[in-house]
C-alpha cells in the first residue's frame, strides 16, 4: 500500500501541457516544503531522524495492510481505510532495518528534491514482510504559489463565508479568541471569530484611558514591560490582520442578519461575566454621577471635583490613580481586605536578585521566573504549564509569607498604619490563588500604594455603606463622604453569564468555569465543559496562548474522528 504525500487540495494547477493528467499531484520539492536543504550527512545523523519516525510510527494504531495494489492519497482517507484494517491484519514485531542496503538513506533525486528512505521489518497474522517509506522535509506553513491579482478576491471569499459555513465559530475578539482562531486555522478547521463591538478587542479598548497591564509580557525588545491597554489593542488588531483570520466585528454583516450551522461555540468573553453593582438604597436621591468601572474613561472632567471609588484592587488603583493625577479629591472604599504585592518585588524577583530561603528557584505568582529577553517564549510557555497547580499553590504558601516580611514589609506596614487592610490570600498563597479562584481580589502595585500612605489618596473601611444622599454616601458608623461621582470598581460576575445569555436551554449543562476541580486542574476551561460543543477559552496572556492550543486539538480531534467523550473512562 502506497500512501500519498500531499493533500490534493494542496497542489497548484498543473501546466497546461498537463491539463488532461488524472493525477495533479505535484513532487515534494524543497521550495513547495518551504525549506533548506537538508544537512545530515553521517550514518549516525540519518539514523536518528529516521528513528524518532520510527519509534512515532510504530507506536501508533493506525497501521494496516491491504490484499490489494493500493495508491490513497490524502490523511483522512489513508487513516480511513487503517482504521478498518488494523485489527484483522494483526500488524506486530516492527524492527527497524540497519543492515547495509536497508539501513536509512538520504536520497538527491534533484537538486530541489530531497527524500530519506528508511526501511522496516513487521509481522502479520500470515507472514512477514519489509516495508519502505520516503520521508520529506517538513518546513513553515507557508502559501508557495504567487497570488498576482487575487489575494483581496480571496481574503473576501474566506472572511464572508462565501464557501460554506464554518465548524466552529469563536464568540469574542479578545487575545483569547484570536489565539484559539489562529489555532484552529492552522490545523485546517473552518471557524469565524464574532465580537458584538466595532473593532478587534475594543473589549479593552473601551475601558478607561488610564488601564495599564500590572504583568509583564514579553513581546518585542521595543516593547514596554507593563503594556498600555490601548497599545496592546492595536497590536492584536495587527495580530488578526496579519495572520489573515476570520473576524465579524459588530456582530452583524452591513447591518444584516445572517444564519450559520455550526458545530462549536468557543466562549473567548474574558475572565468575568456582567459587571457586579452593589444594590445599595438610595440611588435616586444622589445628585451625582455613578458609573462601574467597565464605563468609566477618564479622570480629565473631574478636576477640582470629589470622587469615590468602591473597590480597592487593580481597576479600583488605576482609576484612583487617574483621579489623582488629574487633581481630584478622591478616597477609596475599601469593603475587604487585598492582596497587595509590589512592583519592585516583583522586578527583584525577575533579575533573580530576591530568594526566598527554602527555595532554590524564583518564582512570581506561584510560577517559576521564565519570561524575559533570554528564554524563547514557547519554551517558557511549556515550562509554565509543567507543574500541577495543587504544587504550585504549596510553593506560594512558602513564597507569599517571605516576600511580605522582607520586600513589601514596609509598602504593607505603611498600608495598615492608614486602615488599608491587606491579606496573603486564600490559603496564604498569594495571587495564585486570587486568579485561578475568581480573577480578582489584588493589585500589582505600580505607585499607587505611596499615594495612599501619603494621604494623597484617601481611604474609608470598617463600617458598611448605609444609603445613597444627596451629596453621596452614608456609612453605618454615622459619617458621610460627598463626591461628585462614585465608580464601582466592583468586579464581574460568572463567566458562564454570556454564555446563558446566548444558550440559555443548555446553561444547566455547563460545569463551573475557572477555579479548580477536585484534582486541582482548572475547571471548564480549555477542555470539555460538561455540554459537547461548547468551550471556554479564558485566560491572562501566558495561559492562554498555551492552553488555546490544546482546546483547538480537541476540536480538530473530535472532527476528525480522533476523540470521543463516549470513550473516554474517567
Amino acid at each position: 500500500m502506497k500512501g500519498a504525500l500531499f493533500d490534493r487540495s494542496s497542489s497548484t494547477s498543473p501546466p497546461s501541457s498537463m491539463s488532461d493528467d488524472p493525477f495533479p499531484q505535484q513532487l515534494p520539492t524543497l521550495e513547495r516544503l518551504g525549506v533548506d536543504e537538508p544537512t545530515l550527512t553521517s550514518a549516525t545523523e540519518l539514523a536518528e531522524v529516521a528513528t524518532a519516525w520510527f519509534n512515532a510510527f510504530s507506536s501508533a494504531d493506525t497501521l494496516a495492510l491491504t490484499w490489494d495494489f493500493r495508491t490513497i492519497e490524502g490523511r483522512d482517507a489513508i487513516r480511513n481505510l487503517l482504521d478498518r484494517r488494523l485489527a484483522p491484519t494483526g500488524f506486530v514485531d516492527l524492527w527497524l532495518c540497519h543492515e547495509p542496503f536497508l539501513a536509512p538513506q538520504l536520497l538527491k533525486l534533484f537538486l530541489d528534491l530531497v527524500l530519506l528512505r528508511l526501511s522496516f521489518e513487521f509481522g502479520t497474522k500470515v507472514g512477514r514482510g519489509t516495508a519502505v517509506c520516503h520521508l520529506v522535509p517538513i518546513g513553515p506553513l507557508r502559501r508557495h504559489a504567487a497570488e498576482h491579482g487575487i489575494w483581496e478576491e480571496r481574503r473576501r471569499r474566506e472572511v464572508e463565508l462565501a464557501d460554506g459555513d464554518p465548524i466552529v465559530i469563536v464568540i469574542g475578539a479578545g487575545h483569547s479568541g484570536l489565539e484559539v482562531a489562529a489555532r484552529l486555522k492552522y490545523l485546517g478547521v473552518p471557524y469565524l471569530v464574532i465580537d458584538k463591538k466595532a473593532r478587534v478587542d475594543d473589549n479593552w479598548r473601551d475601558r478607561y484611558n488610564a488601564l495599564c497591564l500590572h504583568t509583564t509580557i514579553w513581546f518585542p525588545p521595543t516593547w514596554p514591560v507593563f503594556s498600555p491597554a490601548r497599545k496592546l489593542t492595536d497590536w492584536l488588531e495587527g495580530y488578526a490582520n496579519y495572520f489573515e483570520l476570520n473576524v465579524w466585528t459588530s456582530s452583524r454583516r452591513k447591518g444584516h442578519s445572517r444564519t450559520l450551522r455550526v458545530k462549536h461555540l468557543v466562549f473567548a468573553t474574558g475572565f468575568g461575566g456582567h459587571p457586579t453593582l452593589p444594590d445599595i438604597p438610595g440611588k435616586g436621591d444622589f445628585k451625582g454621577e455613578t458609573v462601574h468601572s467597565s464605563e468609566f474613561a477618564s479622570a480629565a472632567n473631574y478636576n477640582g471635583k470629589r470622587a469615590v471609588v468602591v473597590g480597592t484592587c487593580t481597576s479600583g488603583h488605576d482609576i484612583a490613580q487617574d483621579f489623582f493625577n488629574y487633581g481630584v479629591d478622591v478616597t477609596m472604599y475599601q469593603r475587604s481586605s487585598t492582596h497587595i504585592i509590589s512592583i519592585e518585588n516583583v522586578k527583584q524577583m525577575l533579575s533573580g536578585a530576591s530568594l526566598c530561603p527554602v527555595l532554590s528557584i524564583v518564582l512570581v505568582d506561584g510560577l517559576v521566573i521564565l519570561y524575559s529577553d533570554t528564554i524563547p517564549t514557547d519554551v517558557a510557555d511549556v515550562y509554565h504549564g509543567s507543574l500541577p497547580y495543587a504544587l504550585v499553590r504549596r510553593i506560594r504558601q512558602r513564597t507569599v509569607l517571605h516576600t511580605a516580611q522582607t520586600t513589601d514589609e514596609e509598602l504593607l506596614d505603611g498600608l495598615a498604619k492608614v486602615g488599608f487592610k491587606t491579606n496573603l490570600g486564600p490559603y496564604g498563597a498569594g495571587i495564585f490563588q486570587l486568579l485561578f479562584g475568581n480573577a480578582g481580589g489584588y493589585c500589582i502595585d505600580t505607585g499607587t500604594s505611596r499615594h495612599i500612605i501619603d494621604g494623597d489618596i484617601k481611604i474609608k473601611s470598617r463600617s458598611a455603606i448605609e444609603r445613597f444622599t444627596e451629596k453621596g454616601l452614608k456609612f453605618v458608623d454615622g459619617t458621610e463622604l460627598e463626591a461628585d461621582i462614585v465608580v464601582f470598581a466592583t468586579g464581574y460576575g460568572d463567566p458562564r453569564d454570556t454564555m446563558r445569555d446566548i444558550c440559555r436551554p443548555q446553561a444547566d449543562k455547563v460545569n463551573k468555569v475557572w477555579d479548580f476541580t477536585e484534582e486541582g486542574e482548572v475547571s471548564g476551561v480549555w477542555r470539555h465543559c460538561g455540554h459537547e460543543g461548547l468551550w471556554f477559552g479564558v485566560g491572562e496572556f501566558e495561559l492562554s496562548r498555551y492552553h488555546n492550543c490544546h482546546l483547538a486539538l480537541q476540536i480538530k480531534a473530535i472532527e476528525v474522528g480522533i476523540l470521543k467523550r463516549s470513550e473516554i473512562k474517567f
